[in-house]
């Protein structure tokens, strides 16, 4: 092979692996992004609001899918001794039992663990961790 014909292939080869790296570079990028997306809670807008997203028992790999108020509440029902009303759980996570726009917030949480299939509410009202 000729001195010029072996410079051009590697300078052809250069190019590629410049264009290899930026490849990668993008793709790292992509892969963070998409990690960061699968920890963050997933939220949506309702009447220009943004709301968080609770997903179904079914459809989430573990608790980890829940924001971190609704891992706390899931823990405590979960280490309760038997089914807890709403008040011991706001005791248990030191929220001001003095004002009732408090116990509301906390109450709509459980209850929407509840429908979402990671608590069971109870006919009295009280609820248990699901196995």
């Amino acid at each position: 092979m000729s001195e010029g014909r072996l410079a051009k292939q590697l300078q052809e080869v250069q190019v590629e692996r410049d264009e290899l790296a930026i490849a990668e570079r993008v793709l790292n990028r992509l892969a963070e992004q998409v990690q960061a997306e699968a920890v963050a809670p997933a939220s949506a807008k309702v009447a220009g609001r943004a709301v968080l997203l609770i997903p179904h028992r079914s459809d989430a790999a573990d608790e980890g899918a829940l924001p971190g108020d609704y891992r706390k509440i899931l823990a405590i029902v979960r280490e309760a001794d038997g089914p807890v009303q709403v008040r011991a759980v706001r005791e248990r996570m030191g929220l001001d039992a003095s004002v009732r726009g408090k116990l509301e917030p906390l109450r709509a949480k459980m209850t929407k663990l509840a429908d979402r299939g990671w608590l069971h509410k109870r006919g009295d009202g009280r609820l248990t961790a699901r196995p």
